[in-house]
């Protein structure tokens, strides 16, 4: 099926008892055994099925394939949100003593992540100079567990060159990691090129709504965990917990993602409930039609911002004189995200004007909703961060970030131009770009 197809139908058929239609919501915690040695089973991970709700549900499972069938891997976990999804993504490969190598272009919440949190749990944090192979190259080392991007940076919007940083990690033996939140599945599927493991917040753009939180790890069943065992021995040595099982014997190329759920969801506990899984698969039936209007909506602001004498500069990787024009196309088919930043002539001040003007356009710091949303990452999103780190990670004190809805491109338009009046004291009368 076509990733539009797959969107609607993947991982559920009408059950034989009742045929519905609709995915039902399993609203349940634990689930009856047929017998002491049918929970043994389940619980030792030698028959399928379901044991408790926090390890796996039925709803959520309908979400799991599909997120994984979008993506193309072996196998998906959610979780409750994204940063939760990122989480144990990242401490299913990271131990103490060894390191995480990122590209310095990072959501302000996952710098965090990487840079403090991790690193008071005695891994370490590697941001390379650029998000250029070449510079994330330099920083790996024996010690180095993942290679990490974002493949569209939030709120950067650079666009990583997945291939390239794939063949990076692979030439020292490194699984690649990949953030693919605001591009999703329907512009980008990097497994195809390269990437080994896929990290979503499911609350953005695949959800859609703005309603429901939820995230999600996928499995490429690409990287090769015995040949790499030496860095990776938690794959290929038995498991204590289970009983001696070794995870790469057991599960073969959906080692990884078994072992994720099997040791930290379970004993983590960040959970999907049943109910934000069937909110969240409502949204992803609709998820290529929004991408659709997305892109287009924001190319059509990043033009009428770019022409418009009161706006100082324009962030947008879809233009054609950006350095990221080249693989917006080979990645993205020529469709950049409706995630950009610009900056207003006058500096942070006339920015809080701008924002502080905005009718339509919701004052947030989610992104990827049907409605358009502004945010001032300097006082918000990255404010945790110092100055020098909030400019690598492209954000300047007047940056707005923009995310723009699905609404009608006139009536977005208009309200970016009553804002950049009432800030800059410079009114014009703007009419949707063609």
């Amino acid at each position: 099926m076509r990733k539009e197809t797959i969107a609607i139908h993947a991982g559920y058929e009408p059950d034989e008892a009742v045929k519905s239609v609709a995915v039902p919501i399993y609203q349940t915690a634990a689930y009856a055994f047929d017998s002491a040695d049918h929970a043994a089973a389940l619980f030792n991970l030698e028959a399928e099925g379901y044991r408790y709700s926090r390890i796996s549900n039925p709803t959520v499972a309908v979400l799991e394939r599909r997120v994984n069938d979008l993506e193309g891997g072996v196998g998906a976990m959610a979780t409750a949100s994204g940063q939760a999804a990122l989480h144990m993504a990242l401490i299913n490969l990271a131990d103490q003593g060894g390191n995480i190598v990122t590209v310095p272009q990072l959501y302000g919440t996952t710098h965090t992540l990487i840079s403090h949190i991790l690193e008071r749990q005695g891994v370490e944090a590697r941001f390379a100079a650029s998000d250029k192979p070449a510079d994330v190259a330099k920083m790996i080392d024996e010690n180095t567990r993942a290679v990490f991007c974002e493949s569209i940076g939030n709120p950067a919007g650079n666009v990583c060159d997945i291939e390239g940083l794939a063949k990076v990690a692979h030439a020292h033996g490194v699984p690649f990691v990949v953030d693919n939140t605001v591009a999703t599945p329907l512009l980008l599927r990097p497994f195809e090129y390269g990437a080994d493991i896929v990290v979503h917040s499911l609350t953005k753009f695949l959800g859609g709504h703005g309603t429901t939180l939820g995230g999600a790890v996928v499995d490429g069943g690409t990287f090769d965990w015995k040949a790499n065992g030496k860095r990776f021995p938690a794959f290929v040595t038995p498991d204590k917990s289970y009983h001696g099982m070794i995870y790469a014997e057991r599960f073969g190329k959906s080692a990884y993602i078994e072992r994720a759920r099997s040791v930290y969801q379970r004993t983590m506990g960040a959970v999907l409930s049943p109910f934000n899984a069937f909110l969240l698969l409502q949204g992803i039936e609709t998820v290529a039609l929004r991408m659709e209007r997305h892109t287009e909506n924001g190319r059509k602001v990043a033009e009428f911002l770019r022409a418009d004498s009161r706006v100082d500069w324009v962030n947008y990787a879809g233009f054609a004189d950006s350095a990221y024009k080249p693989l917006v196309d080979k990645y993205l088919a020529g469709r950049a995200s409706s995630l950009f930043t610009f900056g207003i002539k006058g500096g942070m001040d006339a920015g809080k004007r701008f924002y502080d003007a905005l009718n339509l356009v919701t004052r947030l710091v989610n992104i990827g909703d049907a409605k358009s949303l502004a945010c001032h990452p300097a006082s918000t999103t990255h404010r945790q961060m110092s100055p020098e780190d909030q400019l690598k990670a492209g954000v300047k004190p007047e940056t707005i970030r923009l995310s723009i809805g699905i609404e009608h491109i006139d009536d977005i338009i208009a309200d970016l131009d009553q804002a950049l009046g009432a800030a800059t004291g410079k009114s014009t009368f703007a009419k949707a770009a063609e």
